[in-house]
């Protein structure tokens, strides 16, 4: 029976994700789904898509803003363009987005279903139900605006959906997993994240059973103004309703803060991330570290990916490790590092090619990395993660650092480091 997760902060920012990045975006979340594909299989990579915590550390290591609740709108945009052309080939088709995108879901359901096999208009009629669930059932304040459905041939299926609160600048991101789904209203959510506002009211809880037929009984008796009055009598002798508290879910809570701090990394784990591509690097990705200047930067960027891939759960407690991978497009942890970003899409794409025609060594060399990562966590210790973020910095024109602001400057042009961050955080 799926049932909620937990539930986490999710700060809203508005802007739009350059296409420098949106390309990018695409092309290694493309790759990154067809390499969990290969390996685990497509339900692995439904259950990945239902969990909010993998979820948030696969945008950021894609160079979306760690923290924000763009990462949902662009991780759906990113897998829907990229997938889309692969879907005869996967297996799965990316369907709705925000706005009037995912009011065309219903009707993208009954189209793929026509083509594929599975009885569209029964998926199209989930997508309606689950999508008012999390709008009427369950009454949070936060006003849906995205929507998107993910569907396997064998009609599996994943909903991720977001409402906002404008008044609190905040977002709420729903997942949805039909594995194990009985019922619509009986605590159908894989995982809602978004921070407690005080009391809300969720009838989709199944607790709330008795609740909803108690309503339904009230509302045959009475009638509709019958019910008005006895609601207004019962606030004017100050009567509050009571019963057993829900009990408190684990939640991931996203920061307002733009920049990355000690506090939101698992350092033993980046440290690990660390060490393995120090480690690994030179045995498996020779040729690779014959390219100068960003060979070895690469692989710390692969050993991040390759957990993204392979991660279980629990490593992804932090999402915010994963954006030392390739950056934020505001400049949050540091600039994106193009050249680099663009040899870990090379290196994945090689990989996913290979490993296609039976060829696994690129796709088992990214497995070891991650394995050696995990093993070195245990004891491996590094530099501070100011002192990290400064060196990316301080390398980031080298490695074609952008960012929305532009392109990053050598230093020596009366700015150093500490100066580019302070820039950064005042135009964010």
């Amino acid at each position: 029976m799926a049932q909620r997760a937990g539930n986490a902060d999710l700060p809203l920012h508005g802007g739009r994700v350059p296409k420098w990045l949106c390309d990018r975006m695409t092309r290694l979340g493309t790759l990154i789904t067809e390499a969990i594909v290969h390996h685990y299989g497509r339900d692995e990579f439904l259950s990945r898509l239902a969990h909010p915590f993998w979820f948030q550390s696969f945008g950021a290591v894609m160079g979306m803003d760690w923290h924000s609740s763009g990462i949902t709108t662009s991780v759906i945009g990113a897998l829907k363009r990229g997938l889309t052309p692969l879907s005869s080939e996967l297996g799965i088709h990316v369907c709705g987005g925000r706005g009037q995108h995912s009011r065309k879901t219903p009707g993208e359901l009954v189209s793929i279903g026509d083509r594929i096999g599975f009885d569209g208009a029964r998926l199209a009629e989930a997508s309606r139900l689950v999508a008012k669930v999390d709008s009427a059932a369950v009454q949070d304040g936060f006003d849906l605006y995205l929507h998107g459905f993910i569907v396997t041939d064998d009609a599996k299926w994943v909903v991720v959906q977001q409402g906002m609160n404008g008044d609190r600048r905040q977002a709420r991101r729903y997942h949805w997993l039909s594995e194990g789904l009985q019922s619509f209203v009986d605590s159908p959510h894989a995982a809602i994240e978004g921070r407690g506002q005080g009391q809300i009211i969720n009838l989709a809880d199944r607790r709330a059973a008795r609740s909803r037929a108690g309503q339904l009984d009230l509302l045959n008796a009475l009638g509709p103004d019958g019910l008005v009055r006895e609601v207004a009598a019962i606030e004017s002798r100050g009567v509050a309703p009571t019963g057993p508290a829900q009990p408190l879910l684990p939640h991931l809570v996203m920061p307002t803060h733009h920049d990355v701090r000690e506090s939101d990394v698992n350092m033993r784990r980046l440290h690990g991330n660390l060490a393995a591509a120090a480690d690994r690097g030179p045995k498996d990705f020779e040729e690779l570290l014959l390219v100068p200047g960003v060979g070895a930067r690469t692989v710390k960027a692969l050993a991040m990916v390759a957990e993204v891939v392979h991660g279980t759960p629990c490593r992804f407690s932090d999402p915010a490790r994963f954006s030392l991978a390739h950056g934020g497009k505001d400049r949050h942890p540091f600039p994106v590092p193009l050249r680099v970003y663009d040899e870990t899409i090379n290196v994945m794409k090689s990989a996913v090619q290979k490993g296609r025609l039976g060829r696994e060594e690129e796709l088992a060399a990214l497995r070891r990395l991650d394995e050696q990562s995990r093993r070195m966590e245990r004891y491996v210790t590094g530099p501070d993660l100011k002192e990290i973020v400064a060196g990316e910095f301080r390398d980031s024109p080298g490695f074609g650092g952008r960012s929305v602001f532009g392109w990053e400057r050598e230093q020596g042009e009366g700015e150093d480091g500490a100066g580019a961050v302070a820039r950064g955080r005042s135009r964010s």
